[in-house]
């Protein structure tokens, strides 16, 4: 078996306006530490001190780190700071990086404590902690305000982002340089809440995070942070990720991946599956069956099932009886037999480009007493109206307005496109809003807490259909 080779590590200063604390902090890095790092490099991001002079004196007279020493002609902001030296940091091969301040504020001593879940291949990211330890922040000399602030946040972030980091607003840190390269950091802020966006964007990349204590320390340094800006900056984040995961907003920089399964039993899995329940075993062809939970759960009920999807996941072969790898905008792949039971198409007809052509390809193959069961958005939801009407028309992460629908339905608009492709409908079903949508990349039970609103919806749902209707769930027969 090989030897683990031995990550290439790095320390970001940052720094500004830090003449009287940088040479201090440089000297106290542990020579075990300064032994192992391959760079330190020194981003004075536009002092009007002599910070970059000073830096500059200490690389002329001490070999004992191997200082690189940068200067930003105009200041990027502490986020933009950050950036650029991780951009660096890659750029120079490095696999892992130390944030350290320039001011002081963060202990140099206990910086092996930091790097050691990385050195060892256990951890993504770690955070230095003030309050793991219990009253450590406040024996440190950390403001009681700016404690409670700590708290207060520090909970709210971790709800909104389903975490629970004892706490989110120190500046002591270390990543796998890898890691970072996953995240879009270039569209994150330039200010100090860099570092919130960059928890959120490693939560989205499910990285593994280790936190581990480190000492408190406020001393005469100058605060550059306007705390009510801070504050109001990390409530949008953090509320706007929610809002992502939840499926609201354009959510660019989260992570795409399988179809999601839906395991209310109101949803339009949770119908479909009512309807099946009540077949006896047949063979189903699952059209657009992601990464075939939905199709196991079928199979669960005696059924055998075909998968077909563009994308092959990595799970689907032990979900489904058979997969088809096909694009069905170019129709049904001839992989499939020549007829076939029943044919599922779970979110389907709003992703191809052609629905009547495919709705029309798939009724003549069907065996006599056969019906197609799909599921589409409803366009006519109030939701959307409501967006339409005020001029706020735009794509969500998921939902109606998922941002990969390239066509839209109304009852109406998709009664006809059936009837045009020669099915009746046999039956038809309507389900509401999706509460459990709340649950979403956060701490959970928020669905629950709203079973009382989710039960008034149900019911507008039964009296108007086509303005509450989430979405239309169809039995097709020729």
């Amino acid at each position: 078996m090989s030897e683990r080779v031995a990550p290439r590590i790095g320390i970001l200063v940052v720094a500004y306006n830090a003449e009287s604390t940088l040479e201090a902090v440089l000297d106290r890095i542990p020579t075990d530490v300064a032994g192992m790092v391959e760079a330190v490099l020194v981003c004075d991001d536009a002092s009007v001190d002599q910070t970059h002079e000073i830096a500059l004196a200490y690389q002329r007279r001490s070999d004992r780190l191997p200082l690189h020493v940068v200067r930003h002609p105009v200041n990027l902001g502490y986020g933009g700071n950050q950036k650029a030296g991780y951009r660096l940091a890659c750029e120079m091969g490095l696999d892992v990086i130390v944030l350290l301040h320039g001011d002081g504020q963060y202990a140099p001593e206990v910086m092996m404590d930091i790097l050691r879940p990385l050195t060892e291949g256990t951890a993504d990211a770690v955070f230095g902690s003030r309050m793991i330890d219990r009253g450590a922040a406040l024996k440190g000399g950390m403001p009681l305000y700016k404690y409670i602030g700590n708290k207060i946040l520090t909970r709210y972030q971790n709800t909104m982002a389903g975490l629970s980091l004892s706490e989110w607003h120190s500046g002591y840190r270390a990543y796998r340089t890898s890691t970072l390269a996953s995240l879009p950091l270039a569209t994150y802020s330039d200010g100090f809440d860099f570092d919130t966006q960059i928890i959120l964007g490693l939560a989205d990349v499910s990285a593994d995070f280790v936190e581990v204590p480190i000492p408190t320390y406020y001393g005469d340094e100058i605060c550059y942070v306007d705390g009510m800006k801070y504050a109001r900056d990390l409530f949008r984040h953090s509320t706007r990720h929610r809002l992502h995961k939840m499926g609201f907003g354009p959510a660019a920089t989260v992570a795409s991946g399988a179809y999601e399964y839906k395991s209310d039993p109101h949803s339009s899995h949770g119908v479909i599956l009512r309807y099946l329940a009540q077949l006896p075993p047949a063979e189903i062809v699952d059209l657009g069956c992601s990464d075939g939970l939905l199709s196991s759960q079928m199979r669960s009920l005696g059924h055998k099932v075909i998968g077909v999807d563009f994308e092959e996941h990595a799970m689907v072969h032990g979900r489904v009886d058979k997969f088809v790898q096909a694009n069905l905008d170019n129709g049904l792949p001839a992989d499939l037999p020549t007829s076939f039971e029943y044919v599922v198409c779970a979110d389907v007809f709003e992703h191809v480009r052609q629905p009547d052509a495919l709705l029309a390809e798939i009724m003549p193959r069907l065996s006599p007493g056969g019906a197609i069961i799909t599921s589409v958005p409803n366009f006519g939801h109030w939701y959307p109206r409501l967006r339409t009407l005020f001029g706020m028309f735009d794509y969500d992460r998921r939902g109606i307005l998922d941002r990969t629908h390239i066509r839209f339905f109304t009852r109406r608009s998709f009664e006809r496109l059936a009837r045009n492709a020669g099915c009746s409908v046999r039956r038809v079903a309507t389900t509401g809003l999706p509460f459990d949508v709340a649950d979403r990349g956060g701490a959970g039970g928020v669905s629950r807490k709203l079973a009382p609103v989710a039960a008034i919806d149900r019911v507008l749902v039964r009296i108007r259909p086509q303005l509450f209707g989430y979405q239309f769930i169809y039995e097709l027969k020729r």
